[in-house]
């Protein structure tokens, strides 16, 4: 029954519905009216439904009507779409965009540019995996991302093509109410080994042997960066976290800045990577040119001005 329903009986019936008759319909459709009533007649014999009553001057949907417009209406965008990226991936575009990302990169550099991403490739699917440390990398490595926007933090990865791309500037933070915000500066190595850190753990081998500005002796483990930002402004203890995501805590008094001389001016290096000889396509080359475009606006640092200077001038040698 159903496969002689086609998309054009489908438009007839919501052109109708929505002009409020027939006449109305085949103007919009460049039609007759004859053939818009023969439409939606041949349409209501195949489902066997009555979806207009006809009694009345305008033709009124019934309640089998309404259910069927609403469908139809699905499957009409659902097939708009289906062409539309048909077009767009005859037209060399990518079938699909899928990335990783480490959570250090700022969320709203991130979110702007895949809102303008949606307006210039509207119907292209896209996958973002968000996961920190190695894991970023073995995403890329595992074939589940094109491209990945992280810090490399293994050597000699000659199977790997990577762009600079900015500078996270991290600061050590704490709890107002921690112990360690009474603590005079600068601290030392001995009174924040006392302390527990909050440390980021990888699902990954990549980092297994990396030891990172780790401190103190005793150590909590978190699997991410939102989790363990909680975590921290819950007292629980002190760790880096990238300035982005703290100015506004430091601010409102939640959060301390501590004075760690041996910290100070500590920035990541944030690249585009990707596995050498890969060539991106169109959408994935405008999305990169849009994070490049929106980071030259964005200022990374500040808190102390060792930080500030410090991420200033690698972003001068890096450019």
């Amino acid at each position: 029954m159903l496969d002689a329903v086609t998309l054009d009986h489908m438009r007839v019936l919501i052109a109708v519905a929505e002009t409020g008759s027939f006449s109305a319909a085949a103007r919009r459709l460049g039609r007759v009216q004859s053939a818009v009533s023969q439409s939606v007649q041949t349409l209501e014999e195949t489902l066997r439904l009555t979806l207009f009553d006809r009694s009345g001057k305008t033709p009124v949907l019934t309640n089998a009507g309404r259910v069927v417009l609403n469908d139809a209406r699905q499957v009409v965008q659902r097939a708009d779409a289906l062409r539309s990226h048909a077009e767009t991936i005859a037209g060399g575009t990518e079938p699909e965009l899928d990335f990783a990302v480490d959570p250090l990169f700022p969320t709203e550099i991130l979110m702007g540019s895949l809102r303008a991403l949606h307006d210039a490739f509207p119907c292209l699917p896209v996958t973002l995996l968000t996961e920190g440390l190695g894991a970023t990398e073995q995403r890329l490595r595992d074939g589940q991302a094109r491209f990945a926007i992280y810090c490399i933090l293994t050597t000699g990865a000659d199977d790997l093509e990577a762009d600079f791309l900015t500078h996270i500037a991290m600061v050590p933070v704490v709890a107002a109410m921690h112990p360690l915000a009474r603590e005079p500066g600068p601290l030392t190595r001995d009174v924040l080994e006392r302390q527990i850190q909050l440390v980021l753990t990888d699902r990954s081998p990549l980092t297994a042997n990396l030891k990172g500005s780790i401190y103190s002796s005793r150590i909590w483990r978190f699997a991410d960066l939102a989790t363990r930002l909680e975590f921290l402004l819950g007292g629980f203890g002190w760790c880096h976290m990238p300035w982005h995501m703290v100015r506004d805590h430091i601010d409102s008094g939640r959060l301390k800045q501590l004075d760690i001389s041996q910290s100070q001016g500590l920035t990541i290096p944030i690249h585009i990577v990707r596995q050498r000889g890969t060539r991106l396509g169109p959408a994935s080359q405008w999305l990169i040119a849009d994070l490049k475009d929106r980071l030259s606006d964005w200022k990374p640092c500040a808190g102390s001005a060792k930080v500030e200077e410090a991420a200033r001038k690698l972003l001068r040698a890096s450019r």
